[in-house]
């Protein structure tokens, strides 16, 4: 079959992402977004609207606004997901007519403006790159639904592929690797550490209607592990686990939660190493949640337990908890994202890193359907 990318094809790669607010004043208008999406707030329009505008307000001022403030008064996304599509480009400069364009969820640039841009641009063929490794229908399924209603409105008719998700994708699965080797040997320099994969979590309710997204998250856990205890290094199945952070609301929500797991380490005095696994740059959830408030939980409650033993612990702070990097443009990332994108051929309008389903039969959401 032909591929996508070559000589004499026009291609536009779209890399879809959460965005963030590029200034205080951005929040509480990007929150709304977030709360007025249906994947998000399941309820009718005119109940989700006026929602979403009283939670905006109310979650800004107490709690968003005091985040960014933290973060020097804007999310650091867009430059990031920048640097990753130029490094997308350019790992694939010399294959054929290659233009990279961003596109955020929740705040600029957005579907309608991007749409307007790659219509400009008049490509073959377009593949839409998630920078979301495990897909979910709040994350990839969002940003592919409001793509194709901007394409629709704006009249963007080119054929179109979408890698709905690589969760074991090699290079992706590398990079995990290379970013976690150091801080676990670090860390294993005091006692044996525990590896926590932190992932954002979702309601019970979204799962139970078949959402793959737990799924494959864990699936990339086993992944890197895999590759972790096959390298030359100290590392174990035994002393990892899965957890989800960033919880929200009534609702009951999938665990367990990241500060629970936290709290329990600390309290026997295991060094941490936390990776973030569903995100692959920083921004509210890693350098405010990991970085300030999840560190500050560990130091209140670590070696309590020794300690109700009389048992004092010499391990200072700074090897206690070692917070993993996101990929951002690790090498391996971006040559994994780089390989899923030449793989794609012109037959394709759906694909995986395995190029067609990964996910198992009970997993209804997978876009790949039954």
């Amino acid at each position: 079959m032909t591929r996508i990318i070559g000589e004499g094809r026009k291609t536009a790669i779209v890399l879809f992402n959460l965005g963030g607010p590029d200034s205080l004043d951005a929040v509480q208008p990007f929150l709304f977004n977030l709360f007025n999406d249906k994947a998000i707030i399941g309820a009718p329009w005119f109940v989700r609207t006026p929602l979403a505008h009283l939670i905006s307000r109310r979650r800004a001022k107490k709690k968003a606004i005091p985040i960014y403030e933290a973060m020097g008064g804007k999310s650091p996304i867009l430059e990031q997901t920048q640097a990753q599509a130029a490094a997308l480009e350019k790992a694939l400069s010399g294959q054929g007519d290659i233009k990279t364009f961003i596109c955020m969820r929740y705040w600029h640039p957005m579907s309608d403006e991007v749409v307007r841009q790659v219509k400009d641009y008049a490509p073959d063929h377009i593949i839409l790159l998630p920078l979301y490794p495990q897909f979910s229908t709040t994350t990839t399924g969002s940003s592919v639904e409001d793509w194709q209603r901007a394409a629709k409105k704006i009249g963007l008719k080119t054929p179109t592929t979408t890698l709905c998700c690589y969760p074991t994708q090699a290079g992706w699965v590398d990079a995990l690797m290379q970013l976690i080797l150091p801080a676990y040997e670090a860390a294993a320099k005091h006692a044996q550490p525990r590896i926590i994969f932190s992932a954002h979590g979702l309601p019970e309710k979204i799962i139970a209607r078949g959402d793959p997204y737990q799924w494959q998250v864990e699936e990339t856990t086993k992944a890197v592990m895999a590759k972790l205890t096959n390298h030359e290094s100290r590392i174990t199945s035994h002393d990892t686990i899965n957890s989800y952070q960033s919880r929200v609301g009534p609702l009951k929500w999938i665990g367990p939660n990241t500060e629970d797991v936290l709290i329990e380490t600390a309290k026997r005095a295991q060094p941490i190493v936390l990776v973030p696994l569903a995100f692959v740059s920083e921004h509210s959830e890693t350098l405010v949640e990991l970085d300030i408030e999840y560190r500050e939980l560990v130091a209140e409650h670590w070696g309590k337990e020794s300690a109700e033993c009389g048992v004092q612990s010499a391990v200072g702070e700074s090897s206690i908890y070692h917070r993993v990097p996101t990929v951002q443009v690790q090498p391996a990332f971006i040559e994994g994202l780089a390989a899923m994108c030449l793989g794609v051929t012109v037959a394709d309008r759906l694909c995986s890193d395995r190029g067609g389903r990964i996910c198992p039969t009970p997993w209804k959401e997978c876009p790949h359907g039954a």
